[in-house]
C-alpha cells in the first residue's frame, strides 16, 4: 500500500482538526493538500451528488438535535463562513457522534472532489427546488415564513433557526439528486436568497 506523505497528514491535522479527530490518518491517504486551499463553493462544484447528499444527511441529523441545531443555524446565516475551514469550525462545536458523522461526510466529499471534474449544476433549477421545499415547509408549519424573515435579535435568530430546521425536513423528502442541488445552493448562499425572495 502506498504510504502517505508526512506533509499530507500534517496539513489535514492542522487545517481540518475536527476531520482528523473523527477519522484515522490512514483514511486520509491519497488526500491532495492543494484541495485545502479551495473554497467550499469550489469543492461543492466538483463533488459528485452522492457525496453532497451524504453531507446533507449529516447536516439534517444535526438539525434534528435540539442541543446542536444552534451551531447549524449560525452556519447558514447570510454572512457565515461556509468555506472548508468554516465547515470544520462548525464540526468542532458538535458532540462526538455528530462531529464524527459530519467529518466523515466532509472528508468523503473532499476526497471525491479532488478526483472529480466540475459537476453540472443548474443554479436556477436548484433555487426553484429550494423554494418548492420552502412552500412545503410553510404548508406544514405555521410561522415558517415569518421565522425565515425574522430580524437579527435573539428572538429573530431563534425563529429563523426553527424555520431552517423545517426547511431541511422538507428537503429530506426530495429525490437525492435534487437534495444535492439544493444543498449546493444553500451552502453557497445561506438563507439570504430564500428569505428575501431575491433572484
Amino acid at each position: 500500500m502506498r504510504r502517505p506523505g508526512f506533509h499530507r497528514i500534517v496539513l489535514a491535522a492542522l487545517l481540518l482538526p475536527s476531520l482528523s479527530m473523527a477519522r484515522p490518518a490512514a483514511d486520509l491517504w491519497g488526500f491532495d493538500p492543494g484541495v485545502l486551499a479551495a473554497t467550499g463553493g469550489d469543492l461543492l462544484q466538483r463533488a459528485p451528488d452522492p457525496q453532497v447528499d451524504a453531507l446533507f444527511q449529516a447536516v439534517h441529523a444535526v438539525a434534528r438535535n435540539d442541543n446542536e441545531s444552534g451551531a447549524l443555524c449560525a452556519l447558514f446565516e447570510p454572512k457565515a463562513d461556509r468555506s472548508i475551514a468554516g465547515l470544520d469550525a462548525f464540526a468542532s462545536q458538535l458532540g462526538p457522534a455528530s462531529r464524527s458523522r459530519f467529518a466523515d461526510a466532509l472528508a468523503d466529499l473532499l476526497l471525491a472532489a479532488v478526483q472529480s471534474p466540475a459537476q453540472a449544476f443548474d443554479r436556477a433549477a436548484a433555487k426553484q427546488s429550494l423554494k418548492g421545499a420552502a412552500v412545503t415547509a410553510a404548508l406544514l408549519h405555521d410561522g415558517f415564513t415569518t421565522g425565515l424573515q425574522a430580524g437579527d435579535d435573539a428572538d429573530g435568530r431563534s425563529a429563523r433557526c426553527q424555520s431552517l430546521r423545517w426547511l431541511l425536513d422538507a428537503m429530506q423528502s426530495r429525490p437525492p439528486g435534487e437534495r444535492a442541488a439544493m444543498t449546493r445552493f444553500l451552502l453557497d448562499e445561506g438563507l439570504s436568497r430564500i428569505a428575501t425572495g431575491a433572484s
